[in-house]
Parts: C-alpha cells; structure tokens; sequence
C-alpha cells in the first residue's frame, strides 16, 4: 500500500540498524524517551527494539492523555454525568479509565448516561436532537485535539446552543517536558519528540530542550522506519557534539506548526495556572480552560464539580511507568490485578498507553529484566512483576486452559503452570512468526 509499505521496509530497516550501531560508542549507554504513545504503541507493535543496537535503550514518556489524567478529573466527570438531565460525551479511550468509583462504563450500569463519540461534532448532533437536556463533552487531549474542541464551541456559540457545554482536560506538551527534565529520577540524552502535537505547535516550542538541558529532541513520524530513523538522528547528533531540534517528520509537521488551528486554541482557550498529572504531580501553566468569554460552554463553571484530589490505588506504579523509572512490567500488579479487561491503572487502558500495547505484542515474553540505563530506579525486589516472574502463565487476560480429562464435565479447567507456559502469549505469537519484523508489520 503507497505510503505505508514504504515505511516499513525490512531491508531499509535493518540498514538503519547497522549504521546506528557504527554510531554508538563502545561502552556507552543511550537513553531516549519517545513522548508520545502513539510512537510506544509502534515500537511494541512492529518490535522496533530488536531493531536497536543493544546500547540504546527507549524510556516511555508521558504522551497518552489518557493515561495522565488524574483520578480526581474522572471522579468530578462523573459528578456531572450525575447531574439530572445530563448526557455526557466522550472519546472511547476515556470510557475504561477508573476513578476512585469506578469508570465510565460502571456509571452507566448504575444509570447515568455516558455515550461514546468520535468527534466532539458528534455531540453538538446530541444536543441538537436532545433540546431538553444538558450535553456535556469530555474535553481531553494534547494539542492534537484542542482544535477541535474550540472549534466545536465556536460553532455552539454561532448556533446558540445553550444546552453544550465541555469539561475541559486539554493539556500540554511542553510543560510537561520541561517537568520530566527537572526530575531528578529521570537521565536522558535526547527525545523522539511527538508528531501529531508537532503538527498544530509547530518545532520551535521546542528549542528550549537544547538550548536549557543540552539534550537533542528530533521530532518523529510515527511508521516504524520513522522512529528508527528519528533515533538515528539522535545518535548522529551525539556523534557530531551537536543538541538541536530536527524535524524528520517534514512531510507533516512544519516549523511554524498550523496557524489556524493555533488561532483558534486563543480565541476560546486560555492556560490554566495549574493542572494535576498522573506521575508528575501538579504542573504549573500546563493545561487549558475555556476563556471567561465562552463561560456559557464552560460545564466547570456550571456545575461546580468538587475537584478533589484522589490518590492512585497503593499497587498502582502509573507514575513511575509514564516518567520512565519502570518498564511496565516491572509494575507489581501487571498482568494480574491489572490487565486490559481489568485495569487498575490508566496505562493499561488505552493502547497508546505504555502498558497495554506490552501485553499484546509479546515484547515482555522474552526481555531480559531491563538495566537501569539511563534512568534511576529501586532495585528490583521478588514482588515486582519482571519478565520470567509470574508472567509466562498470563495471556493478555485470558489464563490458558486445558480440558478436564473427567468425562462428562462440561466446563474447561484451568491449566497447571507447566502446562500454560508453553501456550503464553509471547510463545504463541513467536510461533505465529509475529515476533519476526519481517512477518510482523515489516514486511
């Protein structure tokens, strides 16, 4: 297919591979965040990291915005979906994501009115269809959606539409960033920087990543060759003493970003003086909220959720997953509390989130438990879940079984652990050739 085979050529991949390994120094480690979750969800899903010299190691930023909004925001959401005569709109990303009671799919079993959309458009039909009752999207997004959300209010407030209002949770890269720098548990040496934000913000918001903290960020498509490429770029930079920003996603992003989707952000958007992140903690200045000007579209002014902060459960490692202390699976509860028919963190949520591409790719069947390169971490104890621990009898939340030898039992039981461990879902997939980059999206 045109466009898309072209990226994910085996051979121009492997090229790819050996002259990164000419690139890197002997003995030396490299660590590269990817930022946004799409580029995670790729990596898992073509099995980029075979591709990577064993001196380069990738630390899963916080890109998913699912992932990094605060229990206290589903929580509140809920509090509205509550109110009478409320239809709550949202991405279906949202819908599996707890709060402290539960998420949205759970408040709709107990009689609220939640229903998925695929634009923020679509909810503008609702509340015309629905005069009578108060329809409220859930606002959520980096700046790859924001344009949509304002542009929906800005056709809501041309139509008249006095039962639409949003629940804005729009938030924003470059804070962020520049929060991951500051931490001190996170050492890094350059960025896959995100493509579809890069497309609205442009390159140049970026600049302050070299030009403060010395550290390269080349912003990246998000086909396989792109990101193998967008890392060479990173090491060549390294290899050539220089920290810029570069753009390998040109035939996307440009340096200026979209000027009218920027416009439209300021015309009803404003920054908010501070906003809670799932792993990083309040961040000044890193989220938006609809201008005092549109204060009728503005569903916190009218319902006043309580805006509580609520704590992640105890075995949730979330945080330490989104700043890169810890590989996924090295969280305690992966793969048992919580899997992607049950999670109890945002991560495992969204396939764009660093935990559930990992259970569905395989990729943790086989790694080695990861070094620390690169990042700060605790020693890792015999309550962690890391590869070859616990995890060969998990198969992406469905235990393998085996048939009762008992005749006339009509139920399967569960199998014993030496009978699963060669069906896990690692093994099978490798079977299946899915672990090959030349069978498995690579052709």
């Amino acid at each position: 297919m045109r466009f898309v085979d072209e990226y994910r050529d085996a051979d121009t991949a492997r090229a790819l591979s050996a002259r990164m390994a000419d690139l890197c120094e002997p003995g030396q480690a490299y660590a590269f965040m990817e930022v946004c979750g799409g580029h995670t969800h790729t990596i898992y899903k073509h099995g980029l990291e075979d591709h990577l010299p064993p001196e380069v190691s990738l630390v899963h930023g916080p890109g998913c915005p699912v992932c990094v909004i605060p229990m206290g925001r589903v929580d509140d959401a809920m509090h509205i979906a509550r109110q009478d005569g409320v239809i709550m709109t949202s991405f279906g990303d949202m819908m599996r994501v707890p709060g402290s009671h539960g998420s949205f799919f759970d408040a709709n079993a107990e009689g609220t009115d939640i229903r998925m959309v695929y634009s923020p458009l679509d909810s503008l039909k609702i509340a015309r269809a629905n005069p009578d009752r108060r329809v409220v999207f859930m606002a959520i997004g980096f700046e790859t959606t924001t344009p949509s959300t304002a542009l929906t209010v800005l056709r809501a407030a041309a139509e008249g539409l006095e039962n639409f209002s949003v629940f804005c949770n729009h938030i924003t890269i470059v804070p962020a960033l520049r929060a991951i720098l500051d931490s001190p548990d996170v050492r890094l040496d350059g960025f896959v920087g995100p493509g579809h934000v890069s497309t609205v913000i442009g390159c140049r918001p970026y600049e302050f990543i070299p030009r403060d903290y010395g550290k390269p960020l080349v912003v990246s498509g998000f086909e396989p060759l792109d990101i193998l490429q967008s890392i060479y770029q990173l090491l060549r930079q390294l290899r050539d003493g220089r920290c810029e920003v570069e753009n390998q996603y040109t035939r996307v992003v440009a340096a200026e970003g979209n000027p009218v989707a920027l416009a439209a952000i300021d015309e009803v958007l404003e920054p908010r003086p501070d906003f809670e992140w799932r792993g990083l903690g309040r961040i000044p200045w890193s989220a938006m909220q609809v201008r005092e000007r549109f204060a009728a579209f503005d569903a916190e002014r009218i319902f006043a959720p309580p805006g509580a902060r609520v704590a992640d459960p105890k075995a949730c490692q979330c945080g330490e997953v989104l700043t890169g202390v810890i590989k996924p699976w090295e969280c305690r509860v992966f793969g048992t509390g919580c899997t992607p028919e049950t999670p109890i963190g945002a991560c495992m949520v969204s396939p764009k989130g660093p935990a559930r591409p990992t259970t569905t790719s395989g990729a943790c069947a086989t790694a080695a438990p990861p070094p620390s390169v690169g990042m700060t971490s605790a020693p890792i104890t015999p309550g962690r879940m890391t590869p070859g621990r616990r995890w060969p009898g998990y198969d992406g939340g469905r235990p393998g079984r085996v048939r009762s030898p008992r005749p006339g039992r009509g139920r399967s039981a569960p199998a014993p652990q030496a009978a699963r461990h060669p069906h896990h879902l690692g093994a099978r997939r490798r079977r299946q050739g899915h672990g090959d980059p030349g069978r498995r999206g690579l052709p």
